[in-house]
């Protein structure tokens, strides 16, 4: 019996311990917590906005040499994260990082959770930032899910892209952001800018549910991008971001105008459907918000249009965007409330 009992206790001990990966950790149960750089100020500042953070939880600000994903760095700052989710900081570049062109930043729980979360940034003037790809300060690459044959391959379609990289593509279990993910394949950019690309679906996630995918350079460009798809065939009403028979239908964002209007690209949309157009906070999907506008898709496929921001929405950092018919088809995104390009 006593060896039982320590047996137990042990197998206890082992089943709690947070889950962990290269980039961030947590809990199983919780969200991953992640952050993305805003502004910097060269050799001074740089600004940061968090998603999933845990609530109540201590953090130490540590920066470092890039490459060192922040581990062992120069602490900063210790901040708390309060009621938890998103939330903006400022932290103080230390001088002996000052004149460098690229600087990790770490944020470690210091209590023992586990919880953290890295990230880079040029240590130039500049704002910058996103948390479904990463630039050098330019456009962000971003990509949507086009298709899916469940179990064999994932079709997406890019948007931003440098010229002239080459990219690795990885794909993960759900929740990892793709980091750390079977290498499918590697693809060169070529002109850059929007492109096509079908990948296989690695034995290792064949039955996952859900999988994510990220293409990330492999020249040290530090340009990459991710998202996510159902593992099913396409043919459904609600694979992906977005519902049809011919492709999934998907938004992406091609300009905003601080506090006044967004411009959005379609893509794959279904003819002859009228959209509602909603917009509301960062992390709803859109879901039961402002409705903004009505369009119909005419002969549908990809078409441009123009909505205005909402006043109960101005001043927000991140708005949810999205389009839904009563047919049951939908797309959504987010776009960060700063003139862009």
């Amino acid at each position: 019996m006593k060896y039982f009992r320590w047996i137990l206790a042990l197998f206890l001990a082992i089943s709690f311990i947070p889950f962990q990966n290269s980039a961030l950790a947590s809990s199983p149960e919780s969200t991953i917590p992640t952050f993305s750089i805003t502004t910097v100020v060269r050799d001074t500042s740089v600004s940061i906005y968090t998603y999933n953070f845990p609530a109540n939880t201590s953090f130490d600000v540590l920066m470092n040499y890039y490459g060192t994903q922040g581990k062992n760095g120069i602490k900063v700052n210790t901040i708390n994260s309060g009621k938890g989710g998103s939330f903006p900081a400022t932290f103080s570049i230390p001088v002996e990082l000052r004149g460098l062109n690229k600087i990790a930043i770490r944020l470690q729980n210091n209590t023992g959770s586990g919880y953290y979360a890295y990230n880079w940034f040029y240590n130039s003037n500049a704002t910058s930032g996103g948390s479904s790809g990463g630039s050098t300060g330019g456009t962000i690459p971003t990509f949507s899910i086009t298709s899916v044959d469940k179990n064999k391959t994932v079709s997406i379609y890019t948007y931003n892209f440098p010229k002239n990289d080459n990219f690795d593509v990885l794909m993960n279990y759900y929740g990892t952001l793709g980091v750390n993910g079977y290498k499918v394949g590697t693809i060169a950019s070529g002109k850059g800018g929007s492109f096509a690309a079908t990948f296989n679906i690695p034995p290792e996630l064949k039955g996952q549910q859900k999988i994510a995918i990220r293409l990330q350079s492999n020249t040290g460009s530090g340009y990459y991008a991710y998202n996510w798809f159902y593992n099913a065939t396409t043919n459904g009403s609600k694979p992906g971001n977005g519902g049809g028979n011919s492709g999934i239908p998907t938004i992406s964002i091609s300009s905003v105008v601080r506090n006044k209007t967004v411009t959005l690209q379609t893509h794959n949309f279904p003819a002859n459907q009228s959209f509602t157009v909603l917009m509301n906070y960062i992390g709803t999907q859109g879901k039961n918000g402002i409705k903004v506008g009505t369009i119909n898709s005419g002969d549908g496929g990809s078409f441009s249009a123009t909505f205005n921001i909402p006043s109960e929405l101005k001043g927000q950092y991140q708005i949810a965007i999205r389009l839904q018919s009563s047919s049951g088809y939908y797309a959504y995104n987010w776009f960060y409330n700063v003139t862009t390009p």
